[in-house]
């Protein structure tokens, strides 16, 4: 058991970067992304820049945390609406389970609100991390990038102009998006 603390229950160095993730979170939450300050961080959590610093990194680091979490709970929701589907209707639910949660999460809808201008959103549609999720969720093929990368700009899409009905935004997914999935066969990964 090297590294774990009798007093903390774990290990020391990990039960600290929790702490420091969990009250960034929270920071996140009342200031915004943008907001992320050091120095308020080392206040509410009671600790030094320094610890700050070694225990999670800087400012970067920690907001990808921070995201990195909110992205995972997401992940986590879209999977098991994904469950035992398969093909087109794999994908039509990855998008529209996807787009519920982060609608829904006051961190997902941050996340978006924190994003300004093409150049970023540019970015945001282009990032191998999205593309690794949305293949994983639709169930894509591992080597076709360019239908993970279209998942997400149907998915950014949809968040930034969405559509006020669900209903209406339902139909549009199943008769524009399933067609483009229909047939399975090479797109998708076996077994899926």
């Amino acid at each position: 058991m090297a590294g774990h603390d009798w007093l903390v229950g774990a290990d020391r160095r990990t039960a600290g970067a929790e702490r420091i993730y969990a009250a960034a979170t929270d920071l996140v939450m009342s200031d915004g992304l943008d907001a992320l300050d050091i120095d308020a961080l080392a206040a509410r959590v009671h600790c030094s820049r320094a610890t700050i610093y070694r225990h999670a990194g800087g400012k970067a680091e920690i907001r990808d945390a921070v995201l990195a979490r909110a992205a995972a709970q997401i992940v986590g929701t879209v999977h098991e609406a994904v469950a035992g589907r398969s093909g087109a209707e794999r994908v039509v639910t990855a998008i529209a389970a996807a787009l519920q949660r982060i609608r829904a999460d006051p961190l997902g809808q941050l996340m978006l609100g924190s994003v300004r201008g093409t150049q970023e959103m540019s970015r945001l549609a282009a990032s191998p991390m999205l593309a690794g999720f949305a293949r994983d969720l639709s169930g894509l093929s591992y080597d076709d990038r360019e239908a993970a990368h279209w998942v997400v700009r149907v998915v950014l899409s949809l968040l930034c102009w969405p559509i006020e009905e669900a209903a209406t935004e339902q139909h549009i997914l199943e008769r524009f998006v399933a067609p483009a999935f229909a047939g399975g066969g090479d797109g998708f990964r076996a077994g899926i």
